[in-house]
């Protein structure tokens, strides 16, 4: 009986055609990824799909070898149709696809998504295009004009379908299933299986096989190095400052809660002297697409994004995830942190933690699987030290292009100075721009001042909102809370003090986006609607007083009643 582990399977294991295998060797695929070495012979045999797996396990190529595997080049209509539930997750897709089918002569594909002119896309469809990748708002208006037929659709892919239910599209998806061909087979993935997702696969698939990664085996997290600084947060910025010099950052991308602070973070990096810029949903489709091939083509190296706005985005060139703000829920944070390490490459993970934020982190290692180990903040020695090793790799660089011209203008200026060579440099380096925060002093960041437990500390950095409805109406805190964890994706522990009144309701919550708050505007509690709104208290005021002014319990003797009448027979 041999020892020997079993060899892993290749691709030409898998039963892809010749054209297909050919442009996985020419991109440099050597071996198949766990969640495509299952899917990929399973979609090949005809079943339906439900697949379990995390961002950047290789599913992208999972499902779109074997549609490749299926279309008829020589027929000139839409047979496969990808569903994502953001532009730039479709664009993702589409430039995949047209990789894979490099060898594929004819081949077409289109992307269609919000934003982007119509007529393009209707001269498109009318010639003919053989896979069609949608985010569900635009295939619902070319559904309306009737301007993509299905009646040779024989794929409908879902990618990342929890996010599409979340972001409300769960009618689109059932219009789409009820229009494709009885015949047309589907595959469905998604990072997370909740009840939505279980529904819509009961409802529209064939017995579908499930294949489920587990974390433990084949987290594509793996690769990246996880870490959390604790530091306050008017401290964020001179931290992050500390951060770029002396990380070896290529490229970094920096999550943000919410759009305006992703502008004002890009514009205080840009006034520092970083090369950054901002990516959210407010950006035209245009402003968005230049933000990120600036950052592909290396003239950006720094992009601070809202967190729909960087989904599906996949550079090469980002060494570093941070997370400046901390995500609302642990899925979002592993999306997050999985645009950087993909494909096998090594990246790191930085998050900056409050101290009342620290509790929250054994969520975030839980969804992991992983520790997220804590650093100290980089010392001054640290901070001189990163700047004098950058300055080295630059001066290292520029010695392997100087040649006879540098070393005669080097003799001229000795001649003229009168100098040594020791004293020339210095006084080159005194000229020099990069070389001057060499000589500027640097002052150690204060450490973040350590948890207080206390009630009223879990409201610090918390921002107090009003909502609509008190004790008049019954509202209580429970069914509250249970409002804000399903509609504004909040976890428990961030939710702070909540103030009954008689009309309305005081809550301390994380920051909320302009469309969170739409959204919970509009969520009813015994026929109330929440309204929710921030509310700023004045200056030096609390809406419960400080537990020293409270006064003291005293045992009061009861009243005595007064007599009853005698009752009248």
């Amino acid at each position: 009986m041999s020892d020997t582990a079993p060899a892993a399977p290749q691709f030409a294991d898998l039963g892809l055609p010749a054209p297909l295998l050919e442009a996985l060797a020419s991109l440099g695929y050597e071996t198949p990824s766990p969640i495509q070495a299952e899917a990929i012979p399973t979609l090949l045999a005809g079943s339906d799909l439900l697949g379990l797996a995390q961002t950047g396990t290789g599913k992208t190529a999972a499902f779109a070898l074997p549609v490749l595997a299926g279309i008829d080049v020589s027929l000139r209509a839409t047979q496969a149709l990808v569903l994502t539930p953001t532009r730039e997750l479709a664009l993702q897709v589409a430039e995949a696809l047209q990789r894979y089918a490099q060898n594929m002569r004819g081949f077409s594909v289109l992307a269609l998504y919000g934003g982007s002119a119509f007529a393009p896309q209707f001269k498109a469809l009318e010639r003919g295009v053989h896979v069609v990748v949608a985010t569900p708002g635009r295939l619902t208006d070319h559904m309306r004009r009737g301007s993509i037929k299905f009646d040779n659709m024989r794929f409908l892919v879902l990618d990342e379908a929890d996010e599409m239910l979340k972001m409300g599209f769960a009618d689109d998806l059932d219009a789409v299933f009820e229009k494709v061909p009885a015949t047309t087979q589907k595959a469905l993935f998604s990072a997370t299986m909740p009840a939505g997702v279980r529904t819509v696969a009961r409802k529209h698939m064939k017995d579908p096989k499930e294949i489920r990664l587990h974390s433990g085996k084949t987290s594509s997290l793996d690769t990246i190095t996880q870490k959390v600084w604790e530091v306050s947060n008017h401290h964020k910025l001179d931290a992050m400052t500390r951060l770029l010099e002396v990380e070896p950052v290529e490229a970094m991308l920096v999550f943000v809660r919410t759009k305006t602070a992703s502008m004002e973070l890009a514009e205080r990096l840009e006034a520092r002297g970083f090369s950054a810029a901002a990516l959210n949903g407010d950006l035209s489709q245009q402003l968005r697409e230049q933000v990120v091939d600036r950052l592909k083509r290396g003239l950006l190296d720094i992009v601070v994004a809202t967190d729909v706005a960087a989904r599906g985005l996949d550079v090469d060139r980002i060494t570093h995830v941070l997370n400046y703000d901390l995500p609302h829920d642990s899925e979002s944070y592993v999306h997050r942190i999985g645009r950087t390490g993909r494909a096998g490459r090594t990246g790191t993970a930085i998050l900056f933690a409050t101290p009342r934020e620290r509790r929250l982190l054994h969520l975030l290692e839980k969804a992991t699987g992983q520790k997220i180990e804590p650093q100290q903040l980089p010392s001054a020695d640290a901070v001189r030290t990163g700047r004098l090793s950058k300055l080295a790799k630059r001066l290292n660089t520029a010695r392997e292009n100087t040649g006879a011209l540098q070393q005669q203008l080097v003799n001229d200026l000795l001649e003229l100075t009168n100098m040594d060579s020791n004293e020339l440099a210095a006084s080159l380096l005194a000229i020099l721009p990069s070389a001057k925060t060499l000589v500027e002093p640097v002052a150690d960041l204060p450490a973040a001042p350590p948890r207080r437990e206390t009630s009223d500390d879990r409201d610090s950095g918390l921002v107090r909102y009003k909502v609509q409805g008190g004790r008049s109406n019954g509202l209580m805190p429970k069914p509250l809370v249970d409002a804000l964890v399903r509609h504004a994706r909040l976890q428990r522990q961030q939710i702070g003090h909540i103030k009954m009144f008689t009309e309305h309701t005081g809550v301390y919550l994380p920051p909320l986006d302009d469309a969170t708050l739409a959204k919970l505007s509009t969520i009813e509690i015994n026929g109330v609607a929440l309204q929710i709104r921030a509310w700023p208290l004045p200056p030096g005021e609390t809406d419960r007083p400080p537990r020293s002014s409270r006064p003291p319990r005293k045992d009061f003797p009861s009243k005595p009643r007064a007599p009853r009448p005698p009752r009248s027979e």
